[in-house]
């Protein structure tokens, strides 16, 4: 059945296997259980219905987005509860306000701008979360900096439309770690500054909600004293990146691209295929010695992929070209035109180039286009 499949393919296709996904997601629902977490999954990574579809069917109830576009998507698709974990675009109030009449909607606040243009233009209540920057130092708020949240829920408590909810951070630290003592680290001090915040505003707030969202912490560790949610993204599919780091076994890394072997370099140990940037993101993990990798080789079995193959790896990306490194003993069993497997090194920014998933099954999934 498989072969068969894969006979079709004439172009960078990327294959979903069903099962692991579904895998991935009853093991994080189980976690969430465990630890008598609220699950309020990030969609940004599958960015499907019919996925949305298992996790519901699981009993989520609540999900996360990273875009007004993808809440509209999913409050299209049925979901009405919604958090759009990415700074509030004060250019945006009336899709928010438009969006906040089919849903209950949160929103992220980091700035008074933004707060105050809410104020003024918000038609609908919405909830919002403060964002707290832990370490990653991308957006949020300093936890140190109380005054300002102060501020910011003072501006808030003139409004009837705004509801102040709790607190949010991504620890998008972890993704750069090098071993799960590190990630450890850095959870361990993002539960440290919630518990601080919770003892300052629970008296006022008493219903404060605070949630994280990163796969590796979400993945790995086992302890969450003062966190209300987790709301992680990547788990559903994994990628390289997270095999890496030990977020996850490389046999749960749920998507591979298919790519065409278009020319073939003996002298070289090398093969070129059509799967550049375009397809895969420019993505790469670095090993000891410097060696890029922007992807890992893995052979189809009967419906499944293999584990890597050793030294078999995508070692550049143009736009449309990947330069595909083989071991010597292998190069024999490749011809131009053959498909060669890789694990991406990103599946989120990977699954993003494409309009659909090519399951091992046969089935084609359609997921969200801007």
């Amino acid at each position: 059945m498989i072969q068969q499949i894969l006979s079709g393919i004439t172009h960078p296709t990327l294959l979903l296997d069903k099962q692991k996904a579904f895998n991935n997601i009853q093991m994080m629902i189980r976690k969430a259980n465990k630890y008598n977490l609220a699950f309020r999954p990030h969609f940004k990574t599958h960015q499907s219905a019919k996925i949305g579809n298992w996790f519901r069917d699981l009993g989520v109830d609540e999900i996360t987005v990273s875009s007004l576009n993808l809440a509209k998507y999913f409050v299209g698709h049925g979901w009405k509860k919604v958090i759009v974990a990415f700074p509030v675009n004060a250019r945006a109030v009336e899709e928010i306000n438009e969006l906040a009449k089919r849903c209950s909607l949160t929103v992220f606040i980091s700035n008074k701008d933004s707060l105050n243009k809410l104020k003024e233009s918000l038609t609908s209540q919405i909830q919002f979360f403060i964002e707290i920057d832990t370490g990653y130092n991308r957006t949020g708020i300093s936890p140190e900096n109380t005054s300002f949240i102060d501020e910011l829920l003072q501006i808030a408590e003139s409004s009837n439309q705004l509801k102040f909810r709790g607190f949010y951070a991504h620890n998008g630290h972890t993704y750069h770690a090098s071993s799960k003592a590190e990630i450890e680290e850095i959870h361990t001090k993002t539960v440290r500054i919630f518990w601080k915040l919770r003892k300052q505003y629970s008296d006022k707030y008493p219903k404060l909600d605070i949630q994280i969202g990163d796969t590796p912490s979400c993945s790995l560790l086992d302890h969450f004293e003062g966190i209300d949610a987790i709301g992680p993204g990547n788990f559903v599919f994994y990628d390289l990146t997270q095999a890496n780091i030990g977020s996850c076994n490389i046999d749960q890394v749920a998507v591979a691209m298919a790519c065409p072997v278009v020319e073939k370099y003996e002298d070289k140990n090398q093969v070129i295929i059509h799967g550049g940037g375009v397809h895969f993101s420019k993505d790469f993990i670095e090993e000891e010695d410097g060696t890029k990798v922007f992807g890992r080789v893995v052979k189809m079995q009967d419906n499944d992929w293999s584990e890597p193959i050793e030294n078999a790896y995508i070692t550049s990306l143009s736009q449309e070209h990947g330069i595909v490194q083989i071991p010597k003993e292998l190069m024999s069993e490749i011809k131009v035109g053959d498909l060669i497997f890789v694990l991406p090194v990103h599946s989120c920014l990977t699954a993003n180039l494409y309009q659909h998933y090519f399951c091992l099954d046969g089935e084609c999934i359609e997921r969200f286009s801007s």
